[in-house]
């Protein structure tokens, strides 16, 4: 049973993480859609554009200071992003402190959102935490006293994906970058508890989120757009 705020239900609380071209996108449409669908209140937060703080400040800093490339890249028309990847030891120096921050904006981010049947986020703090040296026990330290900070979720994904099949799909990050940073997920999915998803082809993975979805609805309290959830993912679709 989800907690209660004033006597009403607080919405659930959904997130989708992963690396970079791992298919967050595309599954939170996908969860998305059936949602409106079934009569619910869907809210969708971004990280980037509802959570992070100095978003001026450090996209500046991305272009001028490290020379990164603009925009997001495809297969034909690939980038150099120079952001999360650089692993400078005044970088990490700064990410403690922002992510500290980020942790309280997504409080308010949350507290904002208290009408709705489902919160989707769309990359939450595990996102950001990802970038940090996992390895360290300082650092994993770190990580847990600041999952203790944000909103309880009652399910986060973590879409796995194999690193060169992702860059493949959105070539931004170096393969070693990528590698790095699924194994700081990997590490991340333990300390937040995260439903690790294996890679497979869109279906597949919708099916995955979906009845990981349903099961987690089938504990709450009832509600006439869980009623109207399909009982499988894109199966029926397919069918």
């Amino acid at each position: 049973m989800i907690r209660k705020i004033a006597g009403k239900q607080r919405p659930l609380r959904v997130s989708f993480s992963g690396i970079d071209g791992a298919g967050k996108s595309t599954q939170i449409e996908l969860l998305r859609t059936r949602l409106l669908a079934s009569g619910a209140n869907v809210q969708l937060v971004t990280f980037w554009d509802d959570v992070a703080v100095l978003t001026r400040f450090r996209e500046k800093a991305t272009h001028t200071i490290f020379k990164g490339e603009r925009g997001v890249g495809t297969p034909e028309q690939p980038v150099n992003r120079r952001d999360k990847n650089v692993r400078s030891w005044y970088m990490t120096g700064m990410r403690f402190g922002l992510y500290f921050l980020e942790a309280i904006s997504l409080r308010v981010a949350a507290a904002r959102r208290r009408e709705a049947d489902v919160i989707i986020f769309d990359r939450y703090l595990y996102d950001q935490l990802a970038n940090l040296p996992m390895q360290r026990f300082f650092t994993r330290l770190y990580a847990r006293l600041l999952l203790k900070l944000v909103p309880t979720l009652d399910i986060a994904y973590l879409l796995d994906a194999d690193p060169d099949r992702a860059r493949a799909r959105k070539p931004e990050y170096p393969l070693e970058f990528l590698s790095a940073l699924r194994g700081a997920y990997a590490i991340l999915s333990r300390i937040g508890k995260m439903t690790v998803v294996a890679p497979g082809s869109v279906e597949e993975v919708s099916d995955v989120v979906m009845q990981n979805f349903l099961q987690k609805c089938s504990r709450l309290e009832p509600k006439e757009w869980i009623a109207g959830m399909p009982v499988a993912g894109s199966s029926e679709q397919r069918a």
